[in-house]
């Protein structure tokens, strides 16, 4: 699965950066204007899965492929990852908690237009997981586990934002000036990647976090 998956390099170590929380979330970040409710279940899920994630990978301790394998063997792309924290996988619970958010919130009332939506929308979920193994820092089980426990996650980050309002000052003007001020730093860092990989991905990112930062910006002026 690695060699075949690992036959676009640069694509799929490209839609591997979708697994960052940062990157995922920056790209979205426009829904805090639009869609707050949205971003009130994605930080509870995001928390949630960050948590358990952690503690998995410490009392799986599983040697990532790169420890115990051959390098030779499979292909490698990008950064060695030969640490014991191999499931689940995290880009993977990112990916599926933030998707899973997303499924529910954007899901057509028609049931022929449900089933394409989630259909389509799981593949694509799964294809960018599936980069974890094309770039040789999984194993396809880490990442199927890593799917379910994000889909868990997501569903548990929407029924906190329904039944709490912990998040409710994402909706109020006042926190806006919080959000530039961490988006601008985001911005900041992915200058820095820029300048250290040049990635088409971190290119689309600082697009995005700088469309809302002005959006933003504009809205909080005219408050």
């Amino acid at each position: 699965m690695n060699s075949k998956l690992s036959q676009f390099p640069y694509l799929q170590y490209n839609i591997n950066q979708l697994g960052d929380t940062v990157i995922l979330l920056s790209i979205i970040s426009i829904f805090i204007l639009y869609i707050p409710k949205i971003w009130e279940s994605l930080l509870s899920g995001i928390i949630i899965s960050g948590c358990i994630s952690t503690i998995l990978k410490k009392i799986f301790s599983i040697p990532r492929p790169a420890a115990i394998l051959d390098r030779d063997s499979f292909i490698i792309i990008g950064e060695t990852l030969s640490g014991s924290n191999s499931l689940p996988s995290g880009h993977s619970v990112t990916i599926f908690t933030v998707l899973t958010i997303l499924l529910f919130a954007f899901s057509p009332q028609r049931i022929g237009y449900k089933c394409i939506y989630f259909f389509t929308s799981i593949t694509v979920g799964l294809i960018a997981a599936f980069t974890r193994v094309a770039v040789g820092a999984h194993y396809p089980l880490d990442v199927i586990f890593g799917a379910i426990l994000g889909y868990i996650c997501g569903l548990l980050g929407i029924f906190i934002s329904q039944k709490t309002r912990i998040w409710f000052w994402i909706n109020n003007k006042n926190s806006y000036p919080i959000f530039i001020s961490i988006f601008l730093i985001l911005c900041t860092l992915l200058v820095i990647k820029i300048l250290q990989e040049g990635l088409i991905i971190f290119y689309i990112t600082l697009n995005c976090l700088l469309i809302t930062v002005y959006k933003i910006i504009l809205r909080y002026v005219k408050k």
